[in-house]
Formats: C-alpha cells, sequence, structure tokens
C-alpha cells in the first residue's frame, strides 16, 4: 500500500468549513492525506511532506509597506502562522501551493507587494466574482504549471480583489488574464513552489485544475 504524503492545509478560523472540504477532497483524490492548519488550532508542520497556503481574508498591508485602511477584513494571526509555515516549508525545501491569498502570501514572503485593490489598479478591470471557470487566463509557455496544466489557455474562476504588484525574489509570471493581471507565479529554481490567483479546489472535477494537487502530492513524494 503506498503511503499517503501528509499535506498541510492552511484556513481561516471562521468560516472556512467549504473551503476545507475542498481542499481535502482535491489532496485525497490526488493521493495525499490532508491535515488542517490554521492559527487557532494546529500550526504545527513538524512531519508534513506538503503545503497549500489557501484562500481567505485580506493580508494585512504593513507586511508589504502597503497603506493601512479600516475597510478590509483581515486576519493577523493567520498571517503570522502563515509566514512560519513558508519560513520551514523553504528551508526544508517541501513543496507549497499558493491558493488565491496564498499566492498573494508566497509573493509577500519572498518580498513582494500587492495592489491593495485591483479595481483601483486597473482602469476597465470587469468586476468579476464567481466560484465558476468563467474567466480566461494563459499560461506562460515555458512554466512549470503550463506543464501541470497542458499550456495554453484555461478558464478559471475568480474571488479576489487584490492582486500582486512587484515580484518577490526569484519569482515569475506563470500565467496573466487578458487585462495582465497576475493569475499565478512561481519559483523556477525551488523544488515546487507555486501560486495561483484561482481557486483551484472548487473546479476540483475539471483535470487540468486537480492537476495541481496532483503534481503538489507528486512532488511531497520525491
Amino acid at each position: 500500500m503506498t503511503v499517503r504524503p501528509r499535506i498541510g492545509v492552511t484556513v481561516s478560523d471562521r468560516g472556512a468549513t467549504l473551503t476545507w472540504l475542498a481542499h481535502w477532497l482535491a489532496v485525497r483524490r490526488a493521493g495525499g492525506r490532508p491535515v488542517r492548519l490554521s492559527a487557532g488550532g494546529r500550526t504545527d508542520t513538524t512531519g508534513l511532506d506538503g503545503v497549500v497556503i489557501g484562500g481567505g481574508d485580506d493580508i494585512g498591508a504593513e507586511m508589504y509597506g502597503g497603506e493601512v485602511t479600516l475597510d478590509l477584513r483581515i486576519d493577523p494571526d493567520r498571517d503570522r502562522m502563515e509566514r512560519r509555515a513558508l519560513d520551514w516549508a523553504l528551508h526544508a525545501d517541501v513543496p507549497v501551493l499558493g491558493v488565491c491569498r496564498g499566492a498573494q502570501m508566497i509573493n509577500i514572503h519572498l518580498g513582494g507587494t500587492l495592489h491593495q485593490d485591483m479595481y483601483t489598479a486597473y482602469r476597465g478591470l470587469p468586476r468579476l466574482r464567481t466560484p465558476l471557470a468563467r474567466k480566461r487566463i494563459t499560461l506562460a509557455p515555458e512554466s512549470r504549471l503550463a506543464r501541470l496544466m497542458g499550456g495554453g489557455r484555461v478558464a478559471v474562476n475568480s474571488l479576489h480583489h487584490q492582486a500582486v504588484n512587484r515580484l518577490g525574489r526569484g519569482l515569475r509570471v506563470a500565467a496573466r488574464d487578458a487585462h495582465r493581471v497576475v493569475q499565478a507565479l512561481e519559483h523556477p529554481a525551488a523544488g515546487f513552489l507555486m501560486g495561483v490567483q484561482w481557486h483551484p479546489e472548487f473546479l476540483v472535477f475539471r483535470r487540468r485544475h486537480q492537476a495541481l494537487y496532483r503534481g503538489l502530492v507528486r512532488a511531497a513524494r520525491e
């Protein structure tokens, strides 16, 4: 019997039941054993073979030198927990997949910045917010993401309003949408360090999106 790699999944302490269940299913279908991580629950990464930094609240602007505003829903305890998890994973060369907020967290952790509101940063950007795959993005041809998902264009969902601005150290853009908003990033020199701006856990029965979890679990086995 093949041992399932233990994949930590970070989620919020509140309102994350559906998100956790979607990640749980995606990791299980890929051959992994999901382990829930949250600021108010388990935070210990000992024994994990891979990590998913999940979606959720906005990231506090003080973490990347942005302007602090009062109208954002943030979770400072989770911010700190995920920074510690990323520190551990990068030093231990453990594979990491960032999802939505998680992609942004990877970027910030490596010294990058965010657009606090992409609708302000990108003039004329349609206000699309849906868990359905209604947005078309283009994968960078030479990226690891393109090799995982099959290259070309892919339909994704959209539940974010923050977006990657300046890239962090060593990162490259792996996908953009038609308005040039960064939709995925990756670190070509790392074993497996990738972030996507959409929510593949809600598209788990679409082969190209499930490929992200299969890639993570495969890297965790190596």
